[in-house]
């Protein structure tokens, strides 16, 4: 299979005459097909439990009610010690060179996904979601359409630039599987993972993207998650309404996440073994669901449910608050899923309690409840995981409507904005990291000079013998030493070299000092210049570092700066240096 795929790489070169941007398109119409079907291979593996358990095929919450209620209590809880095990089998065949995340590995990795860790933990995702855990099935499902990928690029021998691509066309496959939106997984992939679109790189994954959707649109079996309803004409000062929406969501969101990090902490510090700590997350969702089995799941039924019947608001409080405790339980004692669907979850109950409250203001002039419902899924994932653009794509790509864009654009920009106010919070910690190099370079952007400069050691008096400075020459590995007088003003420097020809010549240095090597021409730094200016000056200079005076009336000597640590400073702030 080896020999095949290099042959068939290098005689379609020859054949067609391909250059590496072609290559890259064939390379990602094989990654959207695989993507899909390992998407479809994991639905499989979800509907056999349930085929297991209940003997037929169908949501999660219907499952739980025909379930009694003592296995309702213990099914999650057994999901959960499975999931544990498997985790564990996942960690001890690690790979410490790859990247176990695709995200990271598209991002900061060179593209290898690892075998072994991705299908435990996607087994371990398996037993959490087949036994009712209240969590996403796309994260596994985007993580094993990467796997595939990453395989296909490691046989064939990619670069790491190309296998990271490749990478991202399967991720961008795996997310337009599991939502039907090939658009929205273009643009998860090149706004989150990414964080830029560029044509390179964004051609191949929209290729990917939707061959995946033809892929699974030729299963009959197949249909979006969530069938959305016609969604009402917008007229007027209701659109403010859409917009108080989306500062409500964007307040929300970054609360929705502490809360599931909140969590995450709590049970690390459970002194118990991972299966134990993952099946007491299960017995959480277990023991809701008792009452309240519509936490089973990751929420598609119920969600569909809103969207389509009236719901009464102490039924979405109920519904909302018991599936935020079953998210929580789940997600924070380390269960391995996705939480972008939970978030739809939320976004939808909280958009549709939203609707109920202006309706029954206003009855006259506002739509119905399930219209806030769409919008708010689309402004609580904008708020979730910075990237308003995907958000605003995906909600538009499911309902296929042009009346939504424009509340949905006011409500997903605003909730962006205000999420981004109150703080560092992403669902995804790649988007984290990437403000936070952000930051750092606009940070160093107005960053002087003062703030790298070290202690100079290496400082003599004009008095200083050779022997004194041969000592220090010894113990530092500096070609420069600093001469000051009585006061720390900076009168020039001794050269290692002038001191070392005496020395090798053999001449009577016994009488000399400092004095007599001083070169008072020498270059000197102010603690108020740029960092680019700094620069400049290290270019006209060879050594390692240069002094540091307070300016050139009062020449004190206050430390230097070494160009190993400006040109890290210069390479944060600009990284394409």
């Amino acid at each position: 299979m080896l020999s095949f795929l290099l042959r068939l790489r290098t005689r379609a070169k020859e054949l067609f005459r391909l250059s590496d941007a072609h290559t890259m398109l064939v390379w990602s119409v094989i990654v959207g097909v695989l993507g899909a079907l390992a998407t479809i291979a994991f639905r499989q593996g979800i509907d056999f439990f349930q085929w297991l358990f209940v003997g037929k095929i169908g949501s999660f919450v219907e499952m739980a009610r025909e379930l009694p209620w003592t296995v309702r209590i213990w099914l999650p809880a057994a999901g959960g010690l499975l999931a544990g095990c498997a985790l564990l089998i996942a960690r001890r065949g690690a790979d410490k060179k790859a990247n176990s995340d695709y995200m990271e590995a598209i991002a900061i990795g060179e593209g290898i996904v690892p075998v072994w860790q991705s299908l435990w933990r996607s087994i371990s995702s398996l037993f959490t979601i087949g036994f009712g855990g209240s969590i996403g099935r796309e994260g596994s499902m985007v993580q094993l359409a990467a796997l595939a990928a990453s395989a296909v690029g490691r046989v064939v021998h990619f670069d790491p630039a190309r296998l990271r691509l490749l990478v991202a066309c399967g991720a961008a496959a795996g997310i337009t599987s599991a939502y039907s939106a090939p658009i929205a997984g273009a643009f998860f992939v090149t706004e989150i993972v990414l964080g830029s679109i560029a044509m390179e790189s964004f051609g191949p994954i929209v290729v990917s993207s939707v061959v995946a959707n033809i892929t699974m649109r030729e299963f009959t079996s197949y249909k979006p998650p969530y069938q959305m309803p016609v969604f009402p004409a917008i007229t007027g000062v209701e659109v403010l309404l859409f917009v108080a929406l989306g500062l409500l969501c964007g307040a929300a969101a970054p609360q929705f996440l502490h809360l599931l990090d909140a969590t995450k902490k709590q049970f690390k510090r459970l002194p118990v073994p991972l299966p134990l700590r993952l099946a007491l997350g299960g017995l959480v969702v277990g023991v809701i669901s008792v009452w309240v089995p519509e936490v089973w799941g990751n929420g598609y039924s119920v969600v569909n449910h809103i969207l389509h019947s009236p719901w009464t608001w102490t039924a979405l409080v109920t519904v909302l608050v018991f599936k935020l405790i079953a998210t929580a339980a789940t997600v924070g004692s380390g269960a391995v899923g996705g939480v972008f669907t939970p978030t739809l979850f939320v976004g939808a109950t909280f958009g549709s309690l939203f609707g109920l409250v202006v309706h029954a203001i206003w009855p006259h002039a506002t739509s119905e409840p399930f219209a806030y419902a769409m919008v708010g899924m689309g402004a609580f994932l904008a708020g979730a995981t910075q990237a308003p653009l995907m958000a605003i794509l995906m909600i538009f790509e499911m309902t296929l409507s042009y009346q939504v864009v424009l509340p949905l654009m006011l409500s997903c920009v605003v909730a962006y904005f205000v999420a981004r106010a109150i703080g560092k919070t992403s669902m995804y910690e790649i988007t984290l990291r990437r403000l936070e190099d952000e930051q750092e370079r606009l940070r160093l952007r107005s960053l002087l000079l003062r703030e790298l400069v070290k202690p100079a050691d290496t400082v003599v008096p004009l008095t200083a013998s050779v022997n004194e400075m041969t000592r220090i020459f010894l113990e530092y590995p500096v070609k420069y030493l600093y001469v000051t007088n009585d006061a720390g003003c900076f009168l020039g420097v001794v050269a290692l070299k002038d001191i070392t020809s005496d020395l090798l010549d053999k001449r009577d240095t016994a009488e000399r000092t400092a004095a007599d090597y001083l070169q008072q021409q020498f270059d000197v730094l102010t603690p108020d210049m740029p960092i680019g200016d700094a620069l400049q000056h290290f270019m006209a200079f060879q050594g390692e570092r240069l002094p540091v005076i307070e300016s050139a009336s009062e020449p004190k000597l206050v430390g230097a700066v070494y160009k190993t640590a400006l040109l890290d400073a210069y390479r944060r702030m600009n990284p394409a240096f």
